[in-house]
């Protein structure tokens, strides 16, 4: 397992961290772990992995921070809570935000879940538009043969399709 922090080395330091009711696990190698602080727990918050390290200590010297305009949430206050203010927020912190979630997750689009026979329907249903555009443009262009072709495999899966329903 990678190190949350620096993405390079194996994590051998693993926190938990409950706040509020919430669990907070967080992976780091030998380097970040004492770049962090994380010998004296006490003075260590999750909080700061989510600034990231320059922040954090751009903070700490008392440099320019930005606040939210509506309700005045600084990245101080972010880094004390771990939490934002309000949802003007989000847009006042977005580039740290983006880079935060880049970092904790996948990507910054949430796309769902669906059930594996609705994916099977919905993945049927594009390869039909698609086979359907194609036969167009075939007849447009008196390509028969290929024409032909396709209106067998559109067929093929209107019938795959039926069965799947």
């Amino acid at each position: 397992m990678l190190c949350d922090v620096c993405k390079c080395n194996d994590a051998t330091v693993f926190l938990t961290q409950i706040q509020d009711g919430k669990m907070q696990k967080v992976n780091l190698c030998e380097a970040c772990s004492k770049e962090k602080g994380v010998e004296d727990p006490k003075s260590f918050a999750l909080a700061d992995l989510l600034l990231g390290i320059g922040a954090a200590e751009e903070i700490e010297k008392g440099g320019p921070s930005q606040k939210c305009l509506v309700c005045g949430f600084s990245q101080a206050d972010f880094k004390k809570t771990g939490r934002l203010g309000c949802s003007e927020c989000y847009v006042t912190f977005a580039e740290a935000l983006n880079a935060l979630l880049k970092a904790m997750h996948k990507g910054t689009e949430h796309v769902g879940k669906l059930p594996e026979r609705a994916q099977r329907s919905i993945a049927l249903s594009h390869r039909m538009r698609a086979l359907s555009e194609n036969l167009q443009k075939a007849v447009a262009d008196e390509n028969y043969e290929t024409a032909a072709s396709l209106r067998d495999q559109i067929k093929q899966l209107e019938s795959d399709l039926s069965n799947s329903l």
